[in-house]
């Protein structure tokens, strides 16, 4: 039976892609683990790797289609002794655009997304790819007890290499909802209620997208509270001033951020009930801080992802943080590099913000929101009027994982590690 090779979704986000190029053509054999397509998402350009074995018997989807939707149909691979002739009729998805090229012909209609589907059974027979079938013989493992997660529900190689021998048929996970976009008046109502006024309407990209619908989801859905700090950072920046000048002969130069991200992962080890997200009808609470930072790109943003950032040096941090900056900002980030952590980062003090509130990107718990370090006056320790570099902090928090004392406790401890230091190094 021919196999029906599907759009992947390529991030947590992606809903739709541009199928920019095509690495194989039709009557080209394939082998599982090669590059059938580079994919562009709402957050880079991927690889498309092949699961199964056999022969390109149809391309349904050109290259340079936009708007191609997740598990839309865009290619058919024929296996040991199939040919073009036991290919049905499978035709282009309707969601998915015309190359740019052919942009002025009407598009289709969209198409409603696939469900994941149970296997497939024809009497006793359990829909297979050849390989996973090799596989299954080899590890001793009745297929029958396996449920498929390639089209259609059919075996493939992931499948057997995950199952144990004898284990129960595990239940297909529910694809998770789309977020509904931002709520408002209607484009229509919008556009005329300026009619008469000049304007270039922008088409939203695959990435504003997601940002509407997601954030929107968040404040909508998310339990938001604050809490508010002010930060001395005297003596972290005469700190950092010593450590960069012994840094200099490596070429390497601390930032503020740098000792921001270092403080928030050690705080969520030093109030480790904190360092949770919200699972749907659970808490999960992690041993490890995995701190997402924001980087603002071109139309968008990224949030990649520092894992284990309590047990790394400042140095490391910086060093990492810089390449996965320079790489959010050239779309070429995996997507296990800004999927995941329990907390964010969000800095606008270089862009001369004193305070803000930032939204939380679910699943995470909380985001600080970090601003702009400026002189103000201060009473010090021993009651006189003094100057100081004084940063201003706001803590989003999720109600749900983290209450109002929790939060608090988590927010001191950042503040306690940005005004003492050195005590991170310790």
């Amino acid at each position: 039976m021919p196999i029906e090779i599907m759009m992947p979704a390529l991030s947590p986000t992606m809903e739709e892609g541009t199928l920019a190029k095509w690495m194989v053509k039709e009557g080209d054999k394939v082998a599982s683990g090669d590059i059938l397509a580079e994919i562009e998402t709402d957050k880079a350009t991927m690889e498309f790797e092949a699961v199964d074995e056999g022969v390109i018997g149809k391309i349904v989807v050109p290259e340079g289609s936009e708007g191609v939707k997740v598990n839309a149909v865009i290619a058919v691979l024929l296996e040991d002794g199939e040919s073009a002739d036991d290919i049905g009729a499978t035709s282009a998805p309707a969601s998915a655009a015309k190359p740019a090229a052919a942009a002025e012909t009407p598009a289709p209609a969209a198409a409603e997304k696939a469900a994941p589907a149970a296997p497939l059974k024809d009497g006793n027979r359990v829909f297979v790819t050849p390989l996973a079938r090799r596989i299954a013989a080899d590890k001793g493992i009745d297929l029958a007890a396996i449920t498929g997660s390639g089209p259609h529900g059919r075996i493939v190689k992931a499948d057997v290499e995950n199952a144990q021998p004898g284990a129960k048929p595990a239940t297909a996970a529910a694809a998770p909802a789309t977020a509904a976009m931002a709520s408002g008046p209607a484009s229509d109502v919008v556009i005329k209620t300026y009619e008469g006024r000049a304007f270039e309407e922008v088409p939203l990209d695959g990435m504003r997208k997601v940002i509407a619908a997601r954030l929107t989801e968040a404040k909508q859905s998310v339990p938001h509270f604050y809490l508010r700090r002010d930060i001395l950072l005297d003596d972290l920046l005469k700190f950092r001033s010593q450590l960069n000048k012994q840094l200099e002969e490596r070429g390497m130069k601390l930032s503020v951020n740098d000792f921001i991200i270092k403080a928030c992962a050690l705080a969520l080890q030093q109030i480790p009930a904190a360092n949770a997200v919200w699972a749907g009808d659970r808490v999960l609470q992690f041993e490890r801080s995995d701190v997402a930072v924001a980087v603002a790109i071109e139309g968008g943003l990224f949030t990649p992802v520092l894992q284990d950032a309590d047990q790394k040096s400042l140095s490391s941090l910086s060093t990492q943080m810089k390449d996965l900056a320079t790489r959010a900002r050239d779309r070429k980030l995996a997507p296990h590099e800004y999927q995941g952590g329990s907390f964010a980062i969000s800095n606008l003090g270089m862009f001369g913000i004193d305070n803000f509130d930032a939204i939380i990107n679910p699943p995470h718990a909380a985001i600080l929101a970090v601003g702009a370090g400026a002189k103000k006056p201060v009473v010090n320790a021993d009651g006189d009027l003094a100057v100081a570099t004084v940063m201003s902090v706001t803590l989003s928090v999720d109600h749900r994982v983290i209450d109002g004392a929790l939060g608090a406790d988590l927010l001191n401890a950042i503040k306690a590690n940005l005004e003492n230091p050195m005590g991170m190094l310790a």
